[in-house]
């Protein structure tokens, strides 16, 4: 399936782009929202754009080229304050897009390892070159890990018996393939979630341990204040719970601003409040569900950075 942005329009009108504004994509993959971005910004505007992986920039190279308004570092968003620091540029940013999860050209590509649907080596980093793939974090994790891993970011209630499925196996024959795991995933699943392949929770979730997509997340909101300017916007696009999750939170906490004991008397401005949610969440269109199907559990949110709010 060719690579399709998610909410696009619904993302550029959160951001309320300014043609001499300042904007960070933290999550280029194939560059559809980055490049709509870029469209709308005039001469003085500005774009940053991260991604850990390579082909996503060795993409960003091949499509944007040598567009003076556009800057490019291999990188996560989880360096967000230290990369927009380099650029002169803290505290200067207009609006902050993060689309998370995976792309449509990682999940097709089954010589990276995300998918169950295609038979490839058992990899699922999002940069190849770094870290420590699936394979070889299943060769050596203790079952209470897996265990852990599984419940923690895939919610799967059958987590013990995939475990110990996957230990029994190793033993036998190192577990090295998509096809491998997916297999024996389904074999140790005593019951079906309709419409949903047996293997669905498992792999999400160890590729979301194994790229730190949640610590990562978390570590991105916390440099948001500091990165926006008064007026800017963050705008998060989430597949999964668990993320929505961290973000819906994040916004509410920064919503209420300083914690007081609840019976001092203190105004609202008084409290500090660093941030406000723009509208409410907002979910694809049946049309774009139906045009493309793995946007259907996507949500966006969008939050501005409250002028004058203090540290």
């Amino acid at each position: 399936m060719a690579h399709q942005p998610v909410l696009l329009e619904e993302a550029l009108q959160g951001l309320n782009i300014k043609s001499d504004g300042i904007y960070v994509d933290g999550t280029f993959g194939r560059g559809g929202h980055a490049t709509a971005l870029l469209s709308r910004l005039g001469a003085s505007g500005r774009l940053l754009a991260l991604d850990k992986d390579p082909q996503a920039i060795a993409e960003a190279e091949r499509c944007i080229g040598k567009d003076e308004r556009f800057t490019l570092r291999q990188s996560s968003f989880a360096d967000l304050k230290e990369t927009t620091r380099t650029l002169g540029w803290l505290g200067q940013v207009d609006g902050i897009l993060l689309d998370l999860g995976v792309s449509s050209p990682q999940l097709d590509d089954a010589s990276r390892g995300f998918s169950f649907q295609q038979d490839g080596p058992l990899d699922m980093r999002m940069n190849p070159d770094a870290g420590q793939s699936a394979a070889e974090w299943l060769a050596g994790a203790r079952e209470q890990d897996i265990v852990k891993v599984l419940k923690e970011y895939g919610e799967e209630r059958f987590a013990r018996r995939i475990a110990r499925a996957i230990l029994k196996t190793r033993s036998e024959q190192p577990i090295t393939t998509t096809g491998q795991l997916a297999a024996i995933v389904a074999a140790a699943v005593p019951s079906r979630e309709p419409g949903k392949d047996p293997a669905t929770r498992s792999f999400q979730a160890i590729r979301i341990f194994i790229n730190h997509e949640l610590d990562d997340l978390q570590a991105c909101l916390t440099q948001v204040l500091d990165v926006l300017k008064p007026g800017g916007r963050l705008v998060v696009i989430s597949f999964h719970s668990l993320e929505d999750r961290l973000v819906k939170r994040f916004i509410r906490e920064q919503e209420k601003g300083d914690r007081f004991p609840p019976d001092m008397p203190v105004t609202h401005i008084q409290l500090n409040p660093r941030l406000r949610a723009v509208g409410k969440p907002v979910r694809p269109a049946e049309a774009e569900i139906r045009a493309n199907p793995r946007a259907r559990s996507a949500i966006m949110r969008v939050a501005e950075r409250l002028t004058g709010a203090g540290e």
